[in-house]
């Protein structure tokens, strides 16, 4: 017997797959006598409140969304805190989280997940001033230089080293100071990422196979261009052995981020503002559904 008898599903219309959305879902759970009601998204924000309006409803054992990252994490914001368990179908380019929790990137297989699973799993979310997110907030992309949604329709997943590629040609320095738990670290630098998950999706690839999703901590990197933060970074991101890889790398509970020329800030693909700002870790935030 299935363990959730009511799900809430939200579903982002224009996520980056083309499929059978409604028929693959209804196929599944009427299979396993599952009783379900779907909402579309319109807007950035609608998963956020559907989320919320279903988790404190009571009516749900389960909410659930189908799309990208940026769907996954508007979920989450409406599900923070609330005890109702989350799944994940993956309607995306990368399904970052998908990865790190090991579901199902096929959509039919992650409901049926859904239908069989009996293991939640405790997941960490982190905070940047109001906002909260799943995998990863960065700086050192300017608004003009994000990854479209013209070039992840064009490229899929090849969008994005595609889109680095082109940042490449025109860096933004700047001279950051890091509050890390109280310790106060300055370095130049031309990215900063805070990170909760590590995978990044698409590939099998993470920042570092050591991040850990429930470990209550975030993981900061610097990247700048010289030789040590190219090593190290290398060292992480390919899991090589380098006596430079634990250089430019620190983990905390709480980081206070500043710079200077200030940076703008993207949370999970999304845009935030600029520096300075305060990121700090949710532990266990959310009962995730997986293998």
């Amino acid at each position: 017997m299935p363990k959730y008898k009511k799900i809430k599903v939200i579903i982002n219309p224009a996520a980056g797959k083309d499929e059978p959305i409604i028929n693959t879902l209804n196929d599944v759970f009427y299979k396993y006598g599952i009783d379900w009601d779907v909402s579309l998204t319109h807007k950035f924000g609608d998963a956020t409140e559907l989320a919320h309006a279903a988790a404190v409803s009571g009516e749900y054992d389960l909410v659930t969304g189908y799309g990208g990252d940026g769907t996954q994490m508007e979920i989450a914001n409406g599900m923070k805190g609330s005890g109702v368990p989350m799944a994940i179908l993956p309607g995306g380019t990368g399904n970052a989280m998908a990865f790190e929790l090991k579901i199902p990137r096929d959509l039919r297989e992650a409901a049926e997940l859904i239908g069989t699973s009996q293991n939640l799993k405790a997941v960490d979310i982190a905070k940047a001033n109001d906002t909260y997110f799943m995998l990863r907030l960065y700086s050192g992309v300017a608004e003009s230089q994000k990854t479209s949604r013209e070039q992840k329709d064009k490229y899929g997943i090849l969008a994005y080293p595609l889109s680095v590629v082109e940042m490449g040609r025109e860096l933004n320095h700047a001279h950051y100071k890091l509050t890390i738990d109280g310790e106060v670290i300055e370095e130049n630098g031309v990215a900063c990422f805070i990170v909760n998950a590590g995978s990044i999706g698409g590939v099998n690839l993470s920042f570092d196979q050591e991040i850990d999703v429930s470990d209550g901590l975030l993981d900061v990197f610097m990247i700048n261009t010289s030789i040590s933060t190219l090593r190290s970074a290398t060292g992480r991101f390919l899991h090589v052995s380098t006596n430079q890889a634990g250089l430019h790398y620190w983990r905390g509970k709480e980081i206070v981020m500043e710079a200077d020329p200030p940076q703008t800030i993207w949370v999970d693909g999304e845009l935030l503002g600029t520096t300075p700002l305060t990121i700090s870790s949710v532990p266990s935030a959310l009962q995730i559904v997986v293998p």
